[in-house]
């Protein structure tokens, strides 16, 4: 009886964590697949666009500089419940924008609460493993993916049959909101992760390996972040698919998401960080020149699926380990959260800046080019990755 009861204590925080990450998925898949509508809607081109990410990539950017101090001042669990609640009412706040100033101000807050919500429950998670001696962040972030597939499929449903922006937003949000409000009190208490850290240390000052592992993220990163938001316009201007099979791309690539993060944990426990990192980068790499190049829907779907098996498990294993060398290396120094938030912040600017980079670039070259960019750069961290972790 008492080991059941300790299992159901276990599955609480696991269960509250995994809804937090799915429901980050949602929100940001389902924002992705209806990129076209948004941008149909407003009629703007694609530079237009690209400096409307851009902007979104500023309330990220912000967002990381505060979210990891906060969540180790007053405990992830404070911070990561109502930035769920605020990702869901911003969604509405997006999809209600009549003009491209509304908008562009509306990703802003989008872009903050979003980021907001992941650093906090990427820090809870932390304290989860930590709490429970077991590996579950591939786990978590599989469910992630997981979710961003179940808000790409709904979006694309939903632009197929031209579903409002409005009543999707709807349609999304209330349950993402609810499911916070009901599992608030199955997080792990805010005391578990609040870190003093000494006054006085310089950002200088802190370990180069979080640079090291924030600038791989950025490389793995630019990737996503331009194939999810750009994949179906180029489907649909490039390729002239369907607004459904303009979806197919992304909704396959967050499928390859999640099966390599549902095995993440067996490969991170088998084989180095170095040596995951490194096959991922060359996987995703040459995959996405290779769909590129190929040309057609079809290779688009071959690029974006080797591009989401190579960079799956490439965020968790970055920010199990930031979190593990904070605790164990650097105590009193940096907390995991903040060192979460430090390799984060670098890797969430390559997953921000990739979109509007490939936005300014596609008004000097054509769309399908300026995609090679970051396949480019998925190569610099397959070759680069052994050289730089000797784990």
């Amino acid at each position: 009886m008492r080991r059941v009861d300790e299992v159901k204590t276990m599955n609480k925080p696991r269960t509250a964590v995994s809804v937090a990450f799915a429901s980050n998925g949602i929100a940001a898949g389902s924002f992705m697949v209806r990129i076209p509508d948004f941008k149909e809607k407003l009629e703007i081109t694609n530079g237009q666009f690209g400096l409307a990410l851009f902007i979104l990539m500023i309330g990220v950017l912000i967002s990381i500089k505060n979210a990891g101090s906060l969540s180790a001042k007053f405990g992830s669990r404070t911070i990561a419940i109502p930035a769920t609640i605020a990702m869901a009412l911003v969604m509405l706040i997006v999809s209600v924008t009549s003009t491209y100033l509304q908008f562009t101000l509306a990703l802003f807050l989008f872009g903050f609460a979003l980021a907001t919500q992941d650093i906090s429950m990427n820090a809870h998670a932390i304290a989860v493993e930590h709490k429970y001696s077991a590996r579950y962040m591939s786990t978590f972030h599989a469910i992630f993916s997981i979710g961003g597939l179940i808000g790409a499929l709904i979006a694309g449903i939903f632009s197929q049959f031209s579903v409002t922006l409005t009543t999707h937003a709807l349609v999304v949000g209330i349950p993402v909101a609810l499911a916070a409000i009901v599992l608030r009190n199955w997080w792990l208490p805010a005391s578990v992760d609040i870190h003093p850290v000494e006054k006085g240390v310089k950002k200088s000052r802190r370990p180069r390996i979080f640079w090291v592992l924030g600038i791989l993220g950025f490389c793995g990163q630019i990737g996503e972040g331009a194939a999810g938001d750009w994949g179906g316009i180029l489907a649909r201007d490039t390729f002239h698919a369907s607004p459904f099979l303009s979806a197919m791309p992304y909704i396959l690539f967050s499928l390859t998401m999640v099966i390599g993060r549902l095995f993440g944990d067996r490969i991170t426990s088998r084989y180095s960080a170095a040596t995951v990192l490194s096959t991922g980068g060359m996987i995703s790499g040459f995959g996405l020149i290779s769909g590129l190049l190929i040309g057609g829907i079809e290779g688009q779907i071959f690029g974006w699926l080797a591009l989401g098996a190579g960079v799956s498990i490439l965020i968790p294993i970055l920010f199990s380990e930031s979190g593990r060398i904070a605790r164990e290396e650097f105590p009193g120094k940096i907390a995991p959260s903040e060192g979460v938030a430090m390799v984060s912040g670098i890797a969430y600017f390559g997953f921000m800046a990739g979109p509007p980079i490939i936005g300014f670039l596609s008004g000097v070259i054509d769309l399908r080019w300026a995609m090679l960019f970051p396949g480019i750069l998925a190569l610099v961290l397959g070759f680069s990755a052994k050289r730089v972790i000797k784990s």
